[in-house]
């Protein structure tokens, strides 16, 4: 087994592990954190001319953004759910128009999407503390 498999196997064992002892605030933090990784590998896969693995990494950030989609409660999420759902059909489309057109912009878009959603979310996790206006940042 070469070197990148065992790294590969370590890493998928610690993802594993990470998911199976999360609570359902972490386990959406994980996503988030998944799908930037896979939107800055299609990137990447684009920059280094790899297309088969652009067009992998864009179909499992296609595949997390919709069960982030799923997972919206939107009775109890009332704007907030209908805004992110907004939000993540606008990116779908953009990873769609990123796929078909090698466009690195789209990908970096929607990881700045991301990366704003991502922050807010943390800033909600339970037993985070909360933030005052004017306090350090």
């Amino acid at each position: 087994m070469s070197i990148h498999a065992y790294a590969n196997q370590y890493r998928q064992t610690a993802v594993s592990s990470a998911v199976l002892e999360a609570d359902p605030h972490r386990l959406v933090a994980l996503m988030f954190t998944g799908l930037r990784e896979r939107l800055q590998l299609a990137a990447a896969c684009i920059d280094a001319g790899n297309i088969a693995r652009k067009g992998q990494a864009i179909s499992e950030s296609s595949t997390i953004v919709g069960a982030l989609a799923g997972s919206l409660n939107m009775e109890a999420g009332g704007e907030i759910a209908q805004n992110l759902l907004a939000l993540y059909d606008y990116i779908q489309r953009r990873l769609l128009e990123a796929n078909v057109a090698n466009d690195t912009s789209a990908l970096r878009e929607c990881d700045g999407l991301i990366a704003d959603i991502e922050s807010a979310w943390s800033a909600i996790a339970p037993g985070a503390a909360p933030r005052v206006a004017g306090a350090g940042a």
